[in-house]
């Protein structure tokens, strides 16, 4: 049930994500490159798991994305409004079954083992 509820919770915000970035007319090129950039934090763990589990988690915890954009929002700042809907590539992990990392292995996360 509890797996349930964190998929169902990651693709809503997925989807709202779209929706705002969508009305917003921003473009979709840069939309795909936010939605892939936060993947590139998986690199820390070439430096070993405790430093690539911390570093992948504060790329994708909501807390610092959405810090992003009410900040962006507050400032009325597009570009950094944009940059805080990475917010989505976070709630398509969560949709897909991918959590943040314990600092045990890469493939254990607080969802489930992948």
């Amino acid at each position: 049930m509890v797996k349930k509820l964190i998929h169902s919770e990651g693709l809503m915000v997925l989807i709202a994500i779209i929706y705002i970035y969508s009305i917003n007319e921003f473009s979709w090129w840069i939309f795909l490159l936010l939605l892939l950039t936060p993947d590139i934090s998986m690199l820390a763990y070439l430096i070993n798991n405790q430093i690539g589990a911390k570093v992948y988690n504060l790329f994708h915890t909501y807390t610092i994305s959405i810090l992003v954009i009410l900040l962006a929002v507050s400032l009325s700042q597009v570009t950094i409004l944009m940059v805080g809907f990475w917010t989505a590539h976070i709630g398509m992990d969560r949709f897909l079954g991918y959590g943040l990392k314990y600092t045990t292995a890469f493939k254990a996360t607080h969802i489930q083992e992948v």
